[in-house]
C-alpha cells in the first residue's frame, strides 16, 4: 500500500500530528504560550484541520475509497508522534508501559499497510 496517495496522506498526518503536539504542548515550552492559548488555536486550528482532511482523503483513496484506515492509521501514528516528541522536547522518559504503547502502535500502522 505505498502508493504516491498513501504516501502523500500520511506525510500529512505526521507533519499534523507534529502540529497538534506544538499546539497542545507549547505551554510546557515557552511560558509566554499560556497567554495566547486562544490566538495558538485559532492560527493553528485552520492549517492542521487541512492537513488532516486532506490526509485522510488521500488515504482514503488509496484503500478505494475505504475509511476505516483513515482513522487507524492517524491515531496510531499520533501515539508514535506524541511519545516521540514528548521525550525528545519534554525529556519526559519511556517506560515499559509506553514502550508497549510504542510497539502495539507499530503494530497497528503495520497491520493497516501490509495485511491484504
Amino acid at each position: 500500500m505505498m502508493n504516491p496517495q498513501f504516501l502523500q496522506g500520511l506525510g500529512l498526518m505526521v507533519l499534523g500530528q507534529i502540529l497538534v503536539w506544538f499546539q497542545t504542548n507549547a505551554q510546557f515550552l515557552w511560558p509566554k504560550a499560556k497567554e495566547h492559548t486562544l490566538a495558538i488555536s485559532l492560527t493553528g486550528g485552520v492549517l492542521i484541520s487541512y492537513m488532516f482532511i486532506t490526509g485522510v482523503g488521500k488515504i482514503a483513496a488509496a484503500y478505494n475509497g475505504e475509511v476505516w484506515a483513515t482513522r487507524i492509521i492517524p491515531s496510531a501514528i499520533g501515539t508514535v508522534v506524541f511519545a516521540i516528541m514528548t521525550w525528545l522536547l519534554l525529556n519526559q522518559g519511556m517506560n515499559a508501559k509506553t514502550i508497549t504503547c510504542l510497539i502495539l502502535s507499530f503494530t497497528i500502522i503495520f497491520i493497516q499497510i501490509f495485511w491484504k
